[in-house]
């Protein structure tokens, strides 16, 4: 994997959480379309959970945050909680700062923290 790819796995936990981790970056050139698939598939399975795990992403840029953000609509509209887990690198954590989007989000610390939310 170069460091511009974007990588994505997803585990289904033994009480129904769908856990997504995202490795490398999430931006127009690397392309979110597994991110998307992912938490598409993850809201439409109506469990109560899904944990993005954003420890390892490197980089994301408007094209990840808008992903981020449909995804987020796309599970409250499931009634399917979304929760961002970290710890966020710090130019991922500037993207939603700068473009006041931490508020449309719930974060976690960890994805243990994420666990229990």
């Amino acid at each position: 994997m170069t460091a511009d790819e974007l990588r994505v796995v997803v585990q289904t936990t033994d009480d129904g959480v769908v856990l997504v981790r995202v490795r490398g970056c999430l931006d127009g050139w690397s392309g979110p379309s597994g991110l998307i698939g992912a938490l598409e598939e993850a809201a439409g399975r109506g469990g109560r959970l899904t944990v993005a795990d954003l420890s390892l992403l490197e980089f994301a840029d408007s094209t990840g945050l808008h992903a981020l953000l449909n995804a987020q609509r796309r599970h409250d509209e499931a009634g399917v909680r979304l929760v961002l887990a970290g710890p966020l690198g710090t130019g991922v954590r500037r993207l939603f700062e700068v473009s006041g989007t931490l508020g449309a989000f719930t974060f976690a610390d960890t994805v243990d923290a994420a666990l229990t939310c």
